[in-house]
């Protein structure tokens, strides 16, 4: 494919339109709020900038890049591995179920649109999204920005709902953490596998408090 050929694809796999549901999770952004950690633009970009250093790029982001490898290199077992490595990474019930039901909705999209099967009974999310990156022959670190671009914007639509913010607040929390992508994705790619961790305590606290929220509006 041409360069813009592939930035269509990156565009089209970070997309809110993709089919894969993120809309409906917050990833324990809503227990923040609710706790009233989360109360105005400056605390939600704190909170949103904590959770992409400390975790998303500390144990997300690397494994994506490992398995955009081991997709390419057609080596099945690292892709077991690594999907079994990061669900068992997931804290609680609700952060796990939102990996598999995305890895599984991403699964069956890709698979509608040609691409080959995951061979894969459960799927977690980045191993369907790097499947479909060796697919494609996209660039590995230009996905993993485009990943986390996807995750970062959808964290920014739930403060909007859930705080609520205004969308100029939104954009500039948008801008000042789109900002940094370039150098964390760096960070990531120079990981060492035994650096890769996911310890974000306050996270999972959170999370699991937010399973038996009475009111809410996200699935996690």
């Amino acid at each position: 494919m041409s360069n813009m050929a592939q930035l269509a694809r990156l565009l089209q796999l970070a997309s809110p339109a993709l089919p894969v549901g993120a809309y409906s999770y917050s990833q324990g952004l809503e227990a923040a709020v609710e706790a009233k950690i989360i109360y105005d633009a400056a605390s939600a970009q704190h909170w949103i900038g904590d959770v992409l250093t400390f975790s998303v790029i500390r144990m997300e982001a690397p494994l994506l890049l490992r398995l955009c490898i081991a997709w390419r290199e057609n080596d099945l077992e690292a892709v077991k591995r690594w999907n079994e490595l990061f669900l068992a990474s997931r804290e609680t019930a609700e952060l796990r179920a939102e990996t598999a039901q995305m890895g599984y909705s991403l699964k069956r999209l890709t698979r509608e649109l040609g691409l080959s099967e995951i061979p894969l009974t459960e799927v977690a999310f980045p191993v369907a999204y790097a499947h479909a990156v060796a697919q494609w022959n996209l660039d590995a670190q230009s996905a993993l920005v485009a990943y986390v671009w996807s995750w970062l914007e959808n964290q920014v639509m739930a403060a909007l709902k859930a705080v609520p913010l205004g969308q100029t607040d939104g954009q500039k929390i948008l801008l000042a953490l789109g900002a940094q992508l370039d150098t964390l994705a760096a960070e990531a790619a120079a990981m060492n596998d035994d650096d890769l961790g996911n310890f974000a305590p306050g996270l999972a606290l959170l999370s699991s408090t937010h399973e038996t929220q009475y009111s809410r509006l996200f699935r996690s």
